[in-house]
């Protein structure tokens, strides 16, 4: 029976590290998490209920019934949800909540991929493969605004712009896990990559450490 592969992908907004871990999930056979959808799952819930996005109370009530089993990508996807997660992530009890539900994920006996702000340095420190995914805000701000163009949706890449750099922002700054690139991650700038290209320089990286793991 083969070794388990655990692989770590964390990164900004829109930087397109949710596209790569599914299609390293796929290539490998690995189950995925997206575990902003985790945060999410709070912020919707909070927003559903009429409730206000800095009551930690009902954030942890509503952490603790996530069931990744049931995270609809789909429901999630809304810019209002987005904002509201990366508001109620800055909670250290919520983050403990999820990232306990985050590590049982990812303790499957094959391994998994598993993607998010402080998968290398926090959820996975010791996954065997550790990937920080990367492109500059005005790059990603295009992407953002081409996927709710895709979806039909209007917005303006200013407005998109700013909100990028807000969520980085809240995400670098703040005090319990914040996005940064472990020291052992590979550094994965798609900037100019298109989604193909950056699968296959990925999958380069990842091929290398099991060529490694094969020969020890």
């Amino acid at each position: 029976m083969p070794a388990p592969l655990l692989i770590a992908i964390d990164g900004p907004a829109a930087s397109g590290k949710g596209t790569l871990a599914r299609r390293l999930a796929d290539y490998y056979h690995l189950p995925h998490l997206d575990t902003g959808l985790t945060y999410r799952a709070v912020g919707h819930a909070l927003l559903a209920h009429g409730l206000p996005l800095d009551n930690v109370s009902a954030a942890e009530t509503a952490a603790r019934q996530v069931d990744l089993g049931h995270l609809d990508r789909e429901a999630l996807s809304a810019h209002a949800v987005a904002d509201a997660a990366s508001k109620v992530a800055v909670f250290p009890s919520v983050r403990r909540i999820l990232v306990d539900k985050q590590r049982d994920f990812a303790r499957q006996p094959g391994g998994a991929v598993v993607d998010g702000r402080d998968i290398g340095t926090v959820v996975c420190p010791d996954a065997d493969v550790k990937l920080f995914v990367t492109a500059s805000p005005e790059v990603r701000a295009g992407r953002r605004l081409r996927d709710i163009q895709s979806r039909g949706g209007t917005a303006s890449l200013t407005d998109i712009l700013a909100d990028i750099r807000r969520r980085d922002e809240r995400d670098m700054g703040r005090a319990d896990s914040p996005l940064v690139r472990a020291p052992d991650a590979h550094l994965l700038d798609t900037s100019e990559m298109s989604i193909e290209a950056a699968f296959q320089a990925a999958r380069a990286i990842v091929d290398g450490v099991l060529a490694k793991r094969n020969k020890a």
